[in-house]
Protein backbone atom coordinates (compact mmCIF):
# COMPACT_ATOMS: atom_id res chain seq x y z
CA UNK A 1 0.00 0.00 0.00
CA UNK A 2 1.57 3.41 -0.80
CA UNK A 3 2.49 5.67 1.87
CA UNK A 4 0.42 8.59 1.09
CA UNK A 5 -2.91 6.33 1.84
CA UNK A 6 -1.01 4.60 4.98
CA UNK A 7 -0.63 8.48 5.92
CA UNK A 8 -4.17 9.45 4.90
CA UNK A 9 -6.17 6.28 7.17
CA UNK A 10 -3.59 7.11 10.45
CA UNK A 11 -5.34 10.67 10.61
CA UNK A 12 -8.41 10.04 10.09
CA UNK A 13 -8.23 7.63 13.03
CA UNK A 14 -6.73 9.82 14.94
CA UNK A 15 -9.51 12.93 13.76
CA UNK A 16 -12.08 10.19 15.09
CA UNK A 17 -10.33 9.67 18.51
CA UNK A 18 -9.98 13.60 19.12
CA UNK A 19 -13.92 13.76 18.17
CA UNK A 20 -14.79 10.31 20.61
CA UNK A 21 -12.94 12.21 23.38
CA UNK A 22 -14.39 16.16 22.84
CA UNK A 23 -18.00 13.84 22.24
CA UNK A 24 -17.30 12.19 25.79
CA UNK A 25 -16.10 15.33 27.83
CA UNK A 26 -19.43 17.30 26.49
CA UNK A 27 -21.37 14.53 27.98
CA UNK A 28 -19.45 14.57 31.11
CA UNK A 29 -19.75 18.43 31.51
CA UNK A 30 -23.72 17.95 30.91
CA UNK A 31 -23.67 15.37 33.30
CA UNK A 32 -22.05 17.55 36.07
CA UNK A 33 -23.71 20.85 35.13
CA UNK A 34 -26.98 18.72 35.94
CA UNK A 35 -25.45 16.56 39.11
CA UNK A 36 -24.39 20.70 40.17
CA UNK A 37 -27.82 22.42 39.75
CA UNK A 38 -29.95 19.21 41.46
CA UNK A 39 -27.29 19.79 44.45
CA UNK A 40 -27.52 23.83 44.84
CA UNK A 41 -31.16 23.28 44.28
CA UNK A 42 -32.00 20.24 46.49
CA UNK A 43 -35.22 21.70 48.03
CA UNK A 44 -36.77 22.90 44.54
CA UNK A 45 -35.24 19.39 42.91
CA UNK A 46 -37.39 17.57 45.93
CA UNK A 47 -40.83 20.45 45.51
CA UNK A 48 -41.13 19.80 41.77
CA UNK A 49 -40.88 15.39 42.76
CA UNK A 50 -43.73 16.09 45.51
CA UNK A 51 -45.52 18.40 43.53
CA UNK A 52 -45.41 15.79 40.13
CA UNK A 53 -46.47 12.85 42.65
CA UNK A 54 -49.23 15.26 43.84
CA UNK A 55 -50.95 15.89 40.49
CA UNK A 56 -50.79 11.93 39.98
CA UNK A 57 -52.47 11.22 42.85
CA UNK A 58 -55.02 13.49 42.02
CA UNK A 59 -55.56 12.82 38.43
CA UNK A 60 -56.11 8.70 39.66
CA UNK A 61 -58.67 9.93 42.36
CA UNK A 62 -60.77 12.20 39.87
CA UNK A 63 -60.94 9.13 37.18
CA UNK A 64 -62.02 6.50 39.60
CA UNK A 65 -63.62 9.17 42.21
CA UNK A 66 -62.78 6.79 45.18
CA UNK A 67 -62.82 10.12 47.14
CA UNK A 68 -66.19 11.26 45.68
CA UNK A 69 -69.25 11.82 47.70
CA UNK A 70 -72.15 10.65 46.42
CA UNK A 71 -75.33 12.60 47.51
CA UNK A 72 -78.12 10.89 45.05
CA UNK A 73 -78.10 7.48 43.35
CA UNK A 74 -77.90 9.11 39.82
CA UNK A 75 -74.23 10.38 40.80
CA UNK A 76 -72.24 6.93 40.94
CA UNK A 77 -71.29 6.28 37.41
CA UNK A 78 -72.93 3.25 35.35
CA UNK A 79 -69.43 1.70 35.68
CA UNK A 80 -69.62 1.14 38.93
CA UNK A 81 -72.53 -1.05 38.47
CA UNK A 82 -71.14 -2.68 35.40
CA UNK A 83 -68.00 -4.04 37.99
CA UNK A 84 -70.21 -4.28 40.88
CA UNK A 85 -68.40 -2.34 43.10
CA UNK A 86 -68.53 -1.72 46.77
CA UNK A 87 -69.42 1.46 48.44
CA UNK A 88 -68.76 1.92 52.22
CA UNK A 89 -71.80 3.41 53.87
CA UNK A 90 -73.55 4.37 57.30
CA UNK A 91 -76.58 3.44 58.49
CA UNK A 92 -79.45 6.02 59.16
CA UNK A 93 -82.60 4.47 59.36
CA UNK A 94 -84.75 1.46 58.12
CA UNK A 95 -87.93 2.27 56.41
CA UNK A 96 -90.64 0.23 54.76
CA UNK A 97 -88.92 1.90 51.43
CA UNK A 98 -85.52 0.12 52.47
CA UNK A 99 -82.41 1.43 54.34
CA UNK A 100 -81.30 4.76 54.30
CA UNK A 101 -77.32 4.94 54.14
CA UNK A 102 -75.33 8.03 53.98
CA UNK A 103 -72.31 7.53 51.70
CA UNK A 104 -68.73 7.32 53.49
CA UNK A 105 -66.38 7.84 50.80
CA UNK A 106 -62.10 6.77 51.15
CA UNK A 107 -61.05 9.62 52.98
CA UNK A 108 -57.32 10.96 51.72
CA UNK A 109 -55.62 13.82 54.10
CA UNK A 110 -55.65 17.12 52.08
CA UNK A 111 -57.09 15.69 48.56
CA UNK A 112 -60.65 14.50 50.35
CA UNK A 113 -61.28 18.15 51.46
CA UNK A 114 -59.97 19.62 47.83
CA UNK A 115 -61.82 17.55 45.42
CA UNK A 116 -64.91 17.08 47.87
CA UNK A 117 -68.11 18.57 45.33
CA UNK A 118 -70.33 19.38 48.70
CA UNK A 119 -68.03 21.02 51.11
CA UNK A 120 -70.92 23.06 52.05
CA UNK A 121 -74.39 20.97 51.23
CA UNK A 122 -76.14 19.29 53.87
CA UNK A 123 -75.89 15.35 53.89
CA UNK A 124 -78.32 13.53 51.75
CA UNK A 125 -79.02 9.81 52.24
CA UNK A 126 -78.89 7.43 49.88
CA UNK A 127 -81.90 4.46 49.77
CA UNK A 128 -80.51 1.04 49.61
CA UNK A 129 -82.91 -2.54 49.01
CA UNK A 130 -82.07 -5.83 49.86
CA UNK A 131 -81.44 -7.32 46.47
CA UNK A 132 -83.12 -10.96 45.86
CA UNK A 133 -85.06 -10.23 49.37
CA UNK A 134 -88.71 -10.11 50.34
CA UNK A 135 -88.95 -9.69 53.69
CA UNK A 136 -91.18 -11.03 56.49
CA UNK A 137 -92.30 -9.10 59.51
CA UNK A 138 -89.95 -10.72 61.30
CA UNK A 139 -87.04 -10.03 58.73
CA UNK A 140 -87.83 -6.43 59.14
CA UNK A 141 -87.62 -6.70 62.74
CA UNK A 142 -84.62 -8.09 62.55
CA UNK A 143 -82.74 -5.31 60.68
CA UNK A 144 -84.11 -2.87 63.02
CA UNK A 145 -82.25 -4.47 65.65
CA UNK A 146 -79.32 -5.28 63.98
CA UNK A 147 -78.65 -2.39 61.63
CA UNK A 148 -78.17 0.26 64.07
CA UNK A 149 -77.86 4.10 63.13
CA UNK A 150 -73.86 4.78 62.59
CA UNK A 151 -73.17 1.52 61.79
CA UNK A 152 -70.94 1.05 58.94
CA UNK A 153 -71.94 -1.65 56.22
CA UNK A 154 -70.39 -1.89 52.73
CA UNK A 155 -73.00 -1.46 49.86
CA UNK A 156 -71.90 -4.02 46.54
CA UNK A 157 -73.75 -2.44 43.65
CA UNK A 158 -76.02 -4.86 41.49
CA UNK A 159 -78.55 -2.48 39.72
CA UNK A 160 -79.99 1.19 40.21
CA UNK A 161 -84.00 1.52 39.96
CA UNK A 162 -85.01 5.17 40.26
CA UNK A 163 -84.24 6.48 43.58
CA UNK A 164 -83.24 3.33 44.86
CA UNK A 165 -79.98 1.12 44.96
CA UNK A 166 -80.63 -2.39 44.65
CA UNK A 167 -77.65 -4.18 46.44
CA UNK A 168 -76.20 -7.18 48.92
CA UNK A 169 -75.42 -5.33 52.51
CA UNK A 170 -72.30 -6.39 53.88
CA UNK A 171 -71.63 -6.27 57.95
CA UNK A 172 -69.24 -6.93 60.58
CA UNK A 173 -70.32 -9.14 63.31
CA UNK A 174 -68.10 -8.88 66.44
CA UNK A 175 -65.40 -6.74 64.65
CA UNK A 176 -63.98 -9.87 63.41
CA UNK A 177 -65.78 -11.28 59.83
CA UNK A 178 -68.51 -9.75 57.97
CA UNK A 179 -71.50 -11.49 56.11
CA UNK A 180 -74.01 -10.75 53.69
CA UNK A 181 -77.39 -9.29 55.32
CA UNK A 182 -79.06 -10.24 52.30
CA UNK A 183 -77.90 -14.41 52.79
CA UNK A 184 -78.11 -13.67 56.84
CA UNK A 185 -82.32 -13.09 56.80
CA UNK A 186 -82.56 -15.84 54.06
CA UNK A 187 -80.50 -18.52 55.93
CA UNK A 188 -82.53 -17.49 58.85
CA UNK A 189 -85.76 -17.85 57.60
CA UNK A 190 -86.71 -14.29 57.94
CA UNK A 191 -87.39 -13.68 53.92
CA UNK A 192 -87.70 -15.20 51.06
CA UNK A 193 -86.23 -15.40 47.82
CA UNK A 194 -87.50 -13.02 45.31
CA UNK A 195 -86.55 -11.56 41.57
CA UNK A 196 -83.38 -10.41 41.31
CA UNK A 197 -84.16 -6.29 40.15
CA UNK A 198 -82.33 -4.98 37.54
CA UNK A 199 -80.31 -7.59 35.90
CA UNK A 200 -81.71 -9.27 32.83
CA UNK A 201 -83.24 -12.87 33.37
CA UNK A 202 -81.05 -15.56 31.93
CA UNK A 203 -77.69 -12.83 32.72
CA UNK A 204 -74.60 -14.82 34.28
CA UNK A 205 -74.87 -12.44 37.07
CA UNK A 206 -78.84 -13.34 37.44
CA UNK A 207 -77.65 -16.78 37.98
CA UNK A 208 -74.99 -16.48 39.94
CA UNK A 209 -76.94 -13.99 42.39
CA UNK A 210 -79.97 -16.40 42.74
CA UNK A 211 -77.77 -19.50 42.79
CA UNK A 212 -76.25 -17.90 46.37
CA UNK A 213 -79.46 -16.78 48.00
CA UNK A 214 -81.57 -19.69 46.89
CA UNK A 215 -78.50 -21.40 48.40
CA UNK A 216 -78.88 -19.71 51.66
CA UNK A 217 -83.28 -20.29 51.42
CA UNK A 218 -82.50 -24.11 51.17
CA UNK A 219 -80.44 -23.73 54.55
CA UNK A 220 -83.81 -22.17 56.55
CA UNK A 221 -85.90 -24.77 54.64
CA UNK A 222 -83.81 -27.93 55.81
CA UNK A 223 -82.94 -26.54 59.61
CA UNK A 224 -86.88 -25.51 59.91
CA UNK A 225 -86.05 -21.97 60.60
CA UNK A 226 -88.30 -18.81 60.97
CA UNK A 227 -91.35 -19.46 57.84
CA UNK A 228 -89.79 -22.96 58.01
CA UNK A 229 -90.39 -23.66 61.26
CA UNK A 230 -92.45 -27.14 61.76
CA UNK A 231 -93.93 -28.22 64.76
CA UNK A 232 -92.78 -30.87 66.93
CA UNK A 233 -95.16 -33.73 67.48
CA UNK A 234 -96.02 -33.04 71.16
CA UNK A 235 -96.96 -29.21 69.50
CA UNK A 236 -98.88 -30.91 66.92
CA UNK A 237 -100.60 -33.12 69.53
CA UNK A 238 -101.59 -30.61 71.97
CA UNK A 239 -103.09 -28.03 69.05
CA UNK A 240 -105.34 -30.88 67.80
CA UNK A 241 -106.71 -31.80 71.50
CA UNK A 242 -107.49 -28.13 71.78
CA UNK A 243 -109.31 -27.66 68.99
CA UNK A 244 -110.87 -31.14 69.20
CA UNK A 245 -114.73 -30.69 69.90
CA UNK A 246 -115.35 -33.24 72.53
CA UNK A 247 -112.71 -32.00 74.95
CA UNK A 248 -113.79 -28.03 74.49
CA UNK A 249 -117.59 -29.60 75.77
CA UNK A 250 -115.66 -31.76 78.76
CA UNK A 251 -113.88 -28.54 79.49
CA UNK A 252 -117.05 -26.19 79.74
CA UNK A 253 -118.85 -29.33 81.85
CA UNK A 254 -115.92 -29.45 83.97
CA UNK A 255 -115.98 -25.45 84.45
CA UNK A 256 -120.29 -25.98 84.91
CA UNK A 257 -119.40 -28.46 87.95
CA UNK A 258 -116.90 -26.40 89.81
Amino acid sequence: MPESSRKTETEEALRDRQQRREENKASRNIVTVISKFADDNLFLVRNVSTGLVVAGVIVIARSIRVITKFQTVHEIPARFFERNVSLRGKVHSITEEGIKVEHVPIYLPVFSSLLSKHKDACTSLLLVRLVGVNLTPEGKLWLLKNLTPAQTVWLKLISREDDALNCLVSQSKRSVWSFCTNEELLRLGLARTAPIAGVPPGSDLYWRLHKRLHRAEVKAEKKGRGLWKTESLWERTSNALRDNSLIRLMRRIFRKTE
